[in-house]
Order: structure tokens, then C-alpha cells, then sequence
């Protein structure tokens, strides 16, 4: 029945489409899929280790808030749920906390914890989380994603983006199909499992942001994942 309702919940989100992302509307000829994340190093470090080719999507799924389909709108939503905005030396240890906490709960799992600046980072390997070419979660992560779920909860003055990628085997509207689909999978059970639906964005890159190569198996198994990235509620949005 909770597999069932995550379902049903993920094919309602697949129809929230908008047309800018939350970083707003990419400069004119640039690459919409391409922002990027420079990583900060893993929890309780600030030093540089690499950087995650991330991003959102604009107009791939969309923001699943109910006011209005924009960042101002997922704003006002946390402002009307009575979600209070983080300021100053605050923001660093509120993400802090939240971040100990996801690394204790997903220790062993698979699932990387990886902090950028006051964001934060979940990395979820697609082999863990899916099948093979499959879109719906496999139920021994199901308790992975309860935890985070929990956390979520506990921590309500945060955005939570959720973006799917895909390696480059087949077509890329296949893969950008796939990454999609997944996401949504993993949004719509977070919220099945009381996160505030007003606080998500789901997007799907498809094999657009590879953290390694195509060219070797496990290359492609680093690229088949979805990330859930962790933004502080602030005065600012």
C-alpha cells in the first residue's frame, strides 16, 4: 500500500511543469542543464575535494508548490506553513546539524553525504536505489529514504531538490525520460511520508552532468543516480 501511494503520489508531481528552475532562467544561448555544484568537501570539512556536475532542471518536472510555480512561490509557501527563514551565523548551523544527522542515518548505505558550502548534498546511487532500468524504488531502501524522510521533517527551513541522472547508454531522451521518472519515484515518496510537498522541485538531467565517464561500467554506475540537494530557507529565498 506505502509502494502504491508513493506511485500514485510520483505520477502527480510528473505533471507540475514549469518553465524556469530554481536559479531562474538560463542566460540567453546558455546551457540550462549545466549550473553546477562545487563541492566543499564531505561533513564537518571546508576544504575543496572536486566538483559535481550538477544542476536543475527548468521545465523538466517542476516545483510541486501550490501558490505558484516559481522560487518566490516555493518561498511563500514555507512563509505560509509558518516555517521561519534562517539568518546569519544560524543558516551554518542549522545545515550543520542536518548534515550530522543524514550521515549518521545513511552510514553504510551506499548514499554519500557531501556539503557544499551552507547546501547540502545526497548522493544516491542508482544501483542501490532502482533496478536496472527501472524507475520505482527497490524496497530495501525504502527505510534509507524513511530516515532521510524523518530528518527532512525534523528540519523543515530547507528546499529540497530532487534531480535525476542517467548514464549515456541509449538515447538521450530515453536516459533524460528515465532520470525523470526517477526522480519523481523518490520525491513522491518523501512526500507519502509527510515531507511538505511545497518544499520540492523535481527535475530530471538525464546523462547530461556524468560525475565520471561513460567509457567504463563503473564510470556509468557513479552516473546513474538521484541527488537530493539541501538549500536553507533564508530571508533572501
Amino acid at each position: 500500500m506505502l509502494k502504491q501511494t508513493a506511485l500514485l503520489t510520483a505520477a502527480a508531481i510528473a505533471v507540475t511543469a514549469c518553465a524556469t528552475g530554481p536559479y531562474g532562467a538560463p542566460p540567453p544561448g546558455g546551457d540550462p542543464y549545466n549550473q553546477g555544484y562545487g563541492v566543499q568537501g564531505r561533513v564537518g570539512t571546508r576544504t575543496a575535494t572536486g566538483a559535481i556536475a550538477g544542476g536543475l532542471v527548468g521545465g523538466a518536472l517542476g516545483y510541486l508548490t501550490n501558490t505558484n510555480k516559481s522560487e518566490e512561490g516555493r518561498t511563500n509557501a514555507l512563509i505560509g506553513a509558518g516555517i521561519g527563514a534562517l539568518a546569519g551565523a544560524g543558516v551554518g548551523r542549522y545545515m550543520d546539524q542536518q548534515a550530522a544527522r543524514l550521515q549518521q542515518q545513511t552510514a553504510g548505505t551506499g548514499v554519500e553525504v557531501i556539503r557544499q558550502g551552507d547546501n547540502i548534498i545526497l548522493q544516491m546511487p542508482g544501483d542501490v536505489t532502482f533496478a536496472y532500468d527501472r524507475a520505482d524504488i527497490q524496497p530495501q531502501f525504502y527505510g534509507v529514504l524513511d530516515n532521510v524522510a524523518q530528518t527532512l521533517a525534523q528540519f523543515p527551513a530547507t528546499y529540497v531538490d530532487v534531480v535525476g541522472h542517467a548514464d549515456a547508454t541509449g538515447s538521450d531522451e530515453y536516459n533524460l525520460g528515465l532520470s525523470q521518472r526517477r526522480a519523481s519515484s523518490v520525491a513522491g515518496y518523501l512526500v507519502s511520508r509527510n515531507v511538505l510537498a511545497d518544499r520540492l522541485f523535481v527535475a530530471g538531467q538525464g546523462e547530461r552532468s556524468p560525475r565520471a565517464s561513460n567509457a567504463t561500467e563503473q564510470g556509468r554506475a557513479q552516473n546513474r543516480r538521484v541527488e537530493i540537494v539541501l538549500r536553507p530557507h533564508t530571508a533572501q529565498g
